[in-house]
């Protein structure tokens, strides 16, 4: 039997876990963050705590404003609730949520993009457009 490690997220972790080194290439701005963070904690809690402020909403996984592409590397992100399977099986991954597995590298992405590529086809009724504003529905 597999031993489980405690994972604190947000939370400061043990400050013994094993490290991996991060870097995320902010696509809209071109600044690119770059740290150690330990394998117990979400990237985007601890990049921020660094002073690194990468795009961010909701913080708990249901959103796509922390979206990012992996270029290289491994993320465990049980908690993602805000993408599918396949979307994280295409490599996207939500930082607020995410712990390195391995060292990584990722992108950022527009999170409006991502949330259409998921999501756009689930909504065939409801003509979802990016950027489109909805028409009023009138009552008889």
């Amino acid at each position: 039997m597999v031993e489980e490690k405690p994972l604190f997220g947000a939370l400061p972790g043990d400050p013994k876990a094993k490290t991996w080194k991060v870097k995320v290439f902010d696509s809209k701005t071109g600044e690119v963050y770059t740290a150690d963070v330990p394998e117990d904690r979400y990237i985007l809690y601890y990049l921020a705590e660094q002073g690194m402020e990468m795009p961010a909403q909701c913080r708990n996984g249901c959103c796509t404003t922390c979206a990012v592409k992996l270029v290289s590397g491994e993320v465990h992100q049980p908690e993602a609730l805000g993408l599918l399977k396949e979307m994280k099986d295409e490599g996207y991954a939500l930082m607020c949520v995410s712990y390195p597995r391995s060292d990584v590298e990722a992108t950022t992405q527009d999170e409006d993009e991502v949330y259409v590529k998921q999501f756009g086809e689930s909504f065939e009724s409801g003509g979802v457009v990016p950027g489109a504003v909805l028409d009023a529905i009138e009552d008889d």
